[in-house]
C-alpha cells in the first residue's frame, strides 16, 4: 500500500491524502486551497491523479478546507461514493451547494466590477455541480466498519473539532496495515464539543498541526468577548465577528446569549447573516446528543438570534447605527457576505472585529490581526480604523500540548508518524513534540511525496 500527500502538506489548507495498492484508489478528504493566491491558483489546476480513476472518496469532516474540492473533483471525471459520518453528510448538504453558490456569485460580481484580469471570470464549480456530487454521498456511523474499496476497511472515531467530524481509521488487508488520519483534532476543553477520542492503534498516523508551534491562550474568553463587547457598544459601536459557518458561529452565539443572560454585556439585537450558518445551526440542534449543549441551550442560539436570510436583509444590516453583535462567515474573512460587513465597519473606530479561529497566511482575517492599515476587498482597499481582536483561545484545534495529551491517552505504538496540516514552521516544530515526547519516527511530507506503508 502507497501513501500519496496530495494536499495540505506546508499549510492548513487542501488536505488530500491518495491511499493505493496494486488495483484501487481511495482518497481521504479532498479540500479546497485558501489563502494566498498561490494556493488559491492550485484549484485551478489539474488534479494531481485522473479523478476517474479514484474508486472512492472517505471525509474527516465538513469544512470546505478537507470537502471543498469534491463538487470539481466529480464534475471532472469522478464517479464513486464519497463515504462520511452523518452528521458530515448533513453539513455537505449545507457546505458544499453555498459554495458553489458563492463561486457563482464572486464571479459575476468580479465579471460586474471589472477586478478581475479575466474578461469573463468563472466559477471553479457551481452550484448545480455540488448538488451533483451531493448524489455520490453514502453516511454511517461512528465505529462502524465499512469497505469503501475492496480489500479497504474503514471506520470513523469522534474528532471533537465540529459536527460530525472524525479521525479516519484505514485498515489495509492485503498488507495488514493500519493507517489513521486524525482530520482537525478538537480541543480537551471546548466549550461546546465533546473531546476527541483516543485512538488505540495505528501502524502509520498522519497527524494535523494547525497549531503545532504554539498554546492557546490561558485568558478567559468569555471574560475577554465580555469586555470587548461591552466596550464597543458603549461607544455606540457595533462587533462584527466573522465566524467559520460550522462550529465556531454556534459557539460564539451560545456564549453571547450566555453572557447577556448572565448580565455581563448589555442586551443588544444579536445577527447571524449567513445562510449556510443558519442551516448549520439548525443541523447543531437536531445532533445535540452529538455535543456538550442541551436541548434548551440549543434553543437559548436559536429562539433570541435574528437570522438574516436574504440579501435585502443583509443589506439593510449595513445600515446599522446601533450596538449590536453580527456572527457571519466566513471566519478568515475570505469570502461570503461578511466582506460587505468589513467593508462598512473597519473604516469607523466604534466598531470592534473579533476573529475566533486559526487565520491562514494570506486570508484577509491574517492581514487584520496582524496590524493591516488597509485590506482589499472587492477589487478597492478599504482603511482599517476599527478595533481588531484575535480570540485564539476560542480555537476549534487542540494546541500542540492538547493533542500530545490525546495522543498519550490511548495506546498508540506507530511505526510512522507524518505531520501534515499547519504551515511549515509549526509542522516542523510539532514534529519535534511528537519525537520528542515519545519517540516515533515521525517527519513532515513534501506536497505530492508518495510513501510506502
Amino acid at each position: 500500500m502507497k501513501l500519496r500527500f496530495l494536499g495540505g502538506t506546508s499549510t492548513v489548507t487542501g488536505s488530500r491524502y491518495l491511499l493505493s495498492d496494486d488495483n484501487h484508489r481511495l482518497l481521504v478528504d479532498c479540500g479546497l486551497y485558501q489563502g494566498v493566491k498561490t494556493l488559491r491558483r492550485r484549484n485551478w489546476a489539474p488534479f494531481p491523479v485522473d479523478p476517474s480513476t479514484i474508486n472512492a472518496v472517505v471525509l474527516t469532516h465538513a469544512h470546505i478546507d478537507h470537502s471543498g474540492y469534491l463538487p470539481a473533483l466529480v464534475k471532472n471525471g469522478f464517479k464513486g461514493k464519497i463515504y462520511c459520518t452523518k452528521a458530515t453528510h448533513e453539513l455537505c448538504n449545507v457546505l458544499l451547494p453555498d459554495a458553489g453558490y458563492l463561486q457563482e456569485e464572486d464571479a459575476k460580481y468580479a465579471a460586474r466590477k471589472k477586478f478581475s484580469k479575466h474578461e469573463s471570470p468563472e466559477p471553479l464549480f457551481t452550484e448545480k455541480d455540488a448538488r451533483e456530487a451531493l448524489k455520490h454521498f453514502e453516511s454511517l456511523h461512528y465505529h462502524e466498519t465499512f469497505e469503501p474499496v475492496k480489500g479497504f476497511e474503514v471506520s470513523f472515531t469522534p474528532a471533537g473539532h465540529i459536527l460530525g467530524s472524525s479521525c479516519v481509521h484505514v485498515h489495509h488487508k492485503g498488507s495488514d496495515r493500519t493507517v489513521v488520519f486524525t482530520g482537525d483534532v478538537g480541543r480537551q476543553n471546548d466549550i461546546i464539543m465533546r473531546p476527541p477520542e483516543p485512538l488505540q492503534h495505528a501502524d502509520v498516523l498522519v497527524c494535523e498541526s494547525t497549531y503545532g508551534d504554539r498554546l492557546h491562550g490561558e485568558s478567559d474568553p468569555e471574560a475577554v468577548l465580555a469586555e470587548i463587547i461591552t466596550k464597543t457598544a458603549g461607544r455606540g459601536g457595533i462587533t462584527l465577528m466573522p465566524a467559520f459557518a460550522v462550529g465556531r458561529a454556534q459557539m460564539l452565539l451560545y456564549v453571547v446569549h450566555k453572557l447577556m443572560e448572565e448580565g455581563r454585556i448589555p442586551d443588544m439585537p444579536v445577527y447571524l447573516n449567513s445562510p449556510m450558518a443558519i442551516k448549520a445551526t439548525e443541523a447543531f440542534i437536531k445532533h445535540h446528543k452529538e455535543h456538550k449543549l442541551d436541548q434548551s441551550q440549543c434553543a437559548l442560539i436559536d429562539d433570541q438570534t435574528q437570522y438574516v436570510r436574504t440579501v435585502d436583509e443583509a443589506i439593510e444590516l449595513d445600515t446599522m447605527r446601533y450596538p449590536c453583535v453580527i456572527v457571519s462567515a466566513s471566519g478568515m474573512a475570505s469570502g461570503g457576505r461578511v466582506l460587505h460587513h468589513l467593508k462598512t465597519l473597519l473604516p469607523n473606530p466604534r466598531n470592534s472585529i473579533v476573529f475566533a479561529g486559526f487565520q491562514a497566511p494570506g486570508t484577509r482575517g491574517d492581514a487584520l490581526v496582524n496590524g493591516a492599515q488597509k485590506v482589499k476587498i472587492h477589487g478597492a482597499y478599504w482603511p482599517v480604523k476599527a478595533e481588531i481582536h484575535n480570540l485564539d483561545s476560542m480555537s476549534a484545534h487542540g494546541d500542540y500540548n492538547e493533542i500530545l495529551a490525546w495522543l498519550e491517552q490511548g495506546n498508540l505504538k506507530p511505526d510512522k508518524v507524518y505531520v501534515t496540516h499547519g504551515e511549515a514552521v509549526a509542522s516542523d516544530t510539532m514534529r519535534k513534540h511528537i519525537t520528542e515526547k515519545f519517540g516515533w519516527d515521525t517527519e513532515v511530507p513534501e506536497l505530492f511525496e508518495e510513501v510506502d506503508i
